[in-house]
């Protein structure tokens, strides 16, 4: 027998249930969560206009969102084998390359959107 269709409302419910559990369960993502709350701090403090703070809110966006993507990752992983394979550690590693890349670009924008702010401020 077929399951009934999720309503909108079932969708919404899973999803936050799977926000609650990457924060609740991983220690990365809590970490990546402190720095983007250091980040929108120092956006407040140094005043950065609209489209900066578009920028900024997409970096961190991309940011917990590849960590999500490789939570989901890892928790399939699990399910699967608790001792993977060469494929499933290949998978797992490409996942952490994925958040790696994302995080390193996140740094970049930040730098480039808030260093010379930040720079400008420095006794010289």
């Amino acid at each position: 027998m077929k399951p009934p269709p999720r309503t909108w409302f079932g969708k919404f419910i899973d999803s936050f249930r799977g926000l609650f559990l990457a924060v609740a369960t991983q220690s990365s993502f809590a970490a990546h969560l402190s720095v983007a709350v250091a980040a929108v701090a120092v956006a407040i403090w140094l005043e950065i206009t609209p489209v900066e703070w578009c920028l900024v809110t997409l970096a961190i966006g991309l940011v917990l969102m590849a960590e999500v993507f490789n939570t989901s990752i890892e928790s399939l992983a699990r399910a699967f084998d608790r001792y993977p394979d060469d494929r499933i550690g290949d998978a797992l590693d490409h996942a952490s390359g994925g958040v790696l890349v994302t995080v390193l670009t996140a740094i970049v924008v930040g730098m480039i959107i808030l260093g010379p702010r930040v720079w400008a401020l420095l006794p010289v």
